[in-house]
């Protein structure tokens, strides 16, 4: 069923998890999601063989360094921007200054993205009486979250191996707390936590990149407090 549909850029695919399928709107806060898409973007270049990070294992993940093995584009918009971000940056950029700061405007780019691609389609609804309108953008095809988020459930479920994508994906999902929108039987700190487990398996970077995320969400979550 899902060998016709391509695979879309981790960023993408968050996107989409992280919102309710039939209204659009956000499982947690934009910033948050944005932050875990920054993430995806260093996988997914990480992944393409574009960065790495630093040598010195001994700093906490959000403050080793990115660097770049190849300019070379990807293909992707928002992929090669991120790339000529890190190249162009006065001082290499740590991780935490990268996620903070491309995170920016993030959620918006790759919203447009989507529309552009015909994923997503802008509808406006009227609430209130028809006193308030409402804008929201809806999948034009639910089958693109439907087949990534079975890759996690079957991943969690142990009915597959995780390749690096997917891997990547269950831990960036776990880390922004969307465990419970698998809707699994499990409660959502056992399968939190059961992602968390598959994705500590493969590459280091992509593990130190989702730490950072991790803790980047975290600061977000303090400051608002504050």
């Amino acid at each position: 069923m899902t060998a016709s549909i391509p695979q879309l850029p981790l960023r993408d695919e968050l996107f989409l998890l992280g919102h309710h399928d039939d209204t659009g709107q956000p499982h947690l806060h934009r910033q948050a999601l944005a932050l875990g898409m920054a993430g995806g973007v260093l996988i997914d270049l990480f992944l393409a063989g574009r960065i790495t990070l630093d040598s010195y294992a001994d700093r906490p993940a959000a403050d080793r360094w990115l660097r770049l093995n190849s300019e070379q584009p990807v293909g992707d918009l928002i992929a090669d921007t991120a790339l000529a971000a890190i190249h162009y940056s006065r001082a290499t950029p740590t991780m935490k200054a990268f996620l903070r700061s491309f995170a920016d405007d993030l959620y918006e780019r790759t919203r447009a993205g989507l529309v552009a691609a015909g994923i997503l389609h802008h509808t406006a609804r009227r609430r209130l009486g028809g006193l308030v309108r409402a804008d929201a953008y809806l999948a034009t095809d639910t089958k693109w979250a439907v087949v990534a988020r079975s890759r996690l459930r079957y991943l969690a479920a142990g009915r597959e191996q995780p390749n690096n994508h997917t891997a990547a994906l269950a831990g960036l999902f776990a880390v922004l707390g969307l465990a419970d929108h698998l809707y699994l039987d499990d409660d959502a700190a056992t399968l939190t936590a059961h992602l968390k487990t598959i994705a500590a398996q493969h590459h280091r970077p992509i593990r130190e990149i989702t730490a950072a995320v991790d803790a980047a969400v975290g600061d977000l979550a303090t400051a608002t407090y504050r």
